[in-house]
């Protein structure tokens, strides 16, 4: 039977959250892969690109594993109740839900999260503990039916953490190899812990206003649960 996957996306999110996994995705053995949006109109991602979805809440069919990506768009679904509760309608069927980089802020603002793990994006994390869940530093997290990656990036490992727990260790050795997955970045930049205060503090800086409008309206999904 084809394993279906459903990938949320919306305006403003930030691409590589989905285009990471997906790639890896659409690498699987008997697999569907649909993009879901509110209508079927392009989808504006940050930085520009736009992205076509294949079904709506409406027309979107049963999921065997439902993901949500990030982005600074996400800040808007977490007090959306027609996206909260599709969420939760495909996640209370689905095998697996899951989340990648902010989108599990998300999962959490649906009330799916109370006592679970989750990764996140490093900057976000810990608004993960408004809504009761667990803020984890993995790169990828699994807890029960739950998998989630942290941020941006990755987005491959927890796709390739996703194609090992369905379809075993060769097929996501395989994908790692044909997508030649061997990351070696030119600066031990790629966290909190290894970019030193200085570069920190400039990517606090830099994404203060919107840091601030998403810890709002975590604080108000937490208070709507």
């Amino acid at each position: 039977m084809t394993f279906r996957i459903g990938i949320l996306i919306f305006p403003e999110i930030m691409q590589l959250d989905m285009t990471g996994p997906h790639e890896v995705f659409t690498k699987l053995p008997d697999t569907e892969v649909v993009l879901i949006w509110k209508s079927l109109e392009p989808v504006m991602a940050g930085g520009g690109m736009r992205i076509l979805p294949d079904v709506t809440y409406q027309t979107c069919p049963e999921l065997d594993l439902i993901c949500v990506p990030g982005g600074g768009g996400m800040n808007p679904l977490l007090n959306d109740p027609e996206t909260l509760d599709f969420v939760r309608e495909k996640a209370a069927k689905a095998r697996y839900v899951t989340s990648v980089c902010t989108g599990s802020l998300v999962l959490a603002a649906a009330g799916l999260l109370k006592g679970k793990r989750s990764a996140c994006h490093w900057m976000s994390r810990e608004m993960l503990s408004e809504f009761g869940a667990i803020p984890d530093p993995a790169r990828v997290v699994i807890d029960g039916n739950y998998i989630s990656g942290g941020g941006v990036t990755a987005g491959i490992d927890f796709g390739l953490t996703v194609a090992a727990e369905v379809f075993g260790d060769d097929v996501a050795k395989s994908v790692q190899l044909g997508i030649e997955y061997n990351p070696r970045p030119p600066f031990d930049a790629g966290s909190p812990e290894t970019a030193g205060p200085e570069v920190e503090k400039a990517a606090r800086d830099a994404a203060a206003g919107r840091q601030k409008d998403r810890l709002d309206a975590v604080r108000q999904a937490a208070r709507a649960l």
